[in-house]
């Protein structure tokens, strides 16, 4: 069902993790941001755009994890974009003639069965200073950075005030690291300036994963973040309810634990002899 953030931006909320479909209506169809994710849910986020009768005339993938890159044949044969460097990403992964056994390990199992592969990842990238998805619809920003994946983009719309974040600043998952990237946590807190730096045109925040937010929730998100990266950086137990035992993802504490001893390993590594 989708649900309406402010006028011309509605979301479908998936039953996995919360994840967020963006739908932004345009003159004449809508922009499809990140859907998911099992193939009876988009078929019916394609069912109900047609009885709104607004079809898909353009995709985006915010970054080029498995599930911010699906899609249904339902949608039509529309240009889907991304970053460059997510597309290149992307393109190395189905590069691989055993790209989904690749993939395989992340897919929740509960849902594995239900998940449509014949379409995924299949994004053209744009140019590298791209500040603008191209469509016949409200503008819409491009805000790439380097936090979490590489490529990673959050979306701000900026006639309807919203800012389309990605796998960032959600309500139920603390911060997950790019831990193969050079400077993760760094890259993680210039991500958080860019954000704080758009913060007074914002009206909502629309995360990839947890509930949509108001203003007020935006600025509190960033620094919930932040403050759970520093604590991180400077070696601090994290006084963040995500990752402790009132958790609302009973695996998460292990996600945390998991990112403290990859980085001590990566400080450890990195540490002369």
């Amino acid at each position: 069902m989708l649900k309406q953030v402010v006028e011309g931006v509605l979301v479908h909320e998936s039953e996995f993790l919360q994840s967020n479909s963006v739908v932004v209506q345009g003159r004449h169809g809508v922009l499809l941001i990140d859907p998911g994710i099992t193939g009876d849910e988009l078929a019916a986020l394609a069912n109900d755009l047609r009885e709104l009768g607004q079809p898909v005339v353009a995709g985006f993938s915010t970054h080029p994890d498995w599930d911010h890159v699906l899609w249904h044949a339902n949608f039509g044969d529309v240009p889907r974009y991304g970053t460059a460097r997510c597309a290149a990403s992307l393109q190395d992964l189905l590069s691989n003639a055993d790209w989904r056994d690749r993939i395989a390990p992340g897919l929740p199992p509960e849902y594995a069965e239900e998940i449509p592969m014949e379409l995924l990842g299949l994004i053209t990238g744009l140019p590298a200073e791209a500040a603008q998805i191209p469509w016949d619809g409200p503008e819409v920003r491009i805000i790439e950075h380097q936090a979490h994946a590489p490529g990673h983009a959050a979306l701000l719309i900026e006639e309807r005030g919203v800012l389309v974040a990605g796998d960032m600043l959600s309500d139920i998952l603390m911060p997950f690291l790019d831990l193969e990237a050079a400077n993760p946590m760094e890259d993680y807190l210039a991500a958080l300036r860019l954000f704080e730096s758009v913060a007074d045109d914002v009206v909502a925040v629309i995360p990839g994963h947890g509930s949509v937010g108001g203003a007020e929730q935006l600025r509190a998100r960033i620094e919930q973040d932040r403050a759970y990266v520093q604590d991180l950086r400077d070696g601090r137990v994290p006084d963040d309810p995500r990752v402790g035992p009132s958790a609302s993802l009973d695996w998460l504490p292990d996600v945390h634990r998991w990112q403290l001893q990859r980085l001590a390993q990566r400080e450890q590594n990195e540490t002369p002899a």
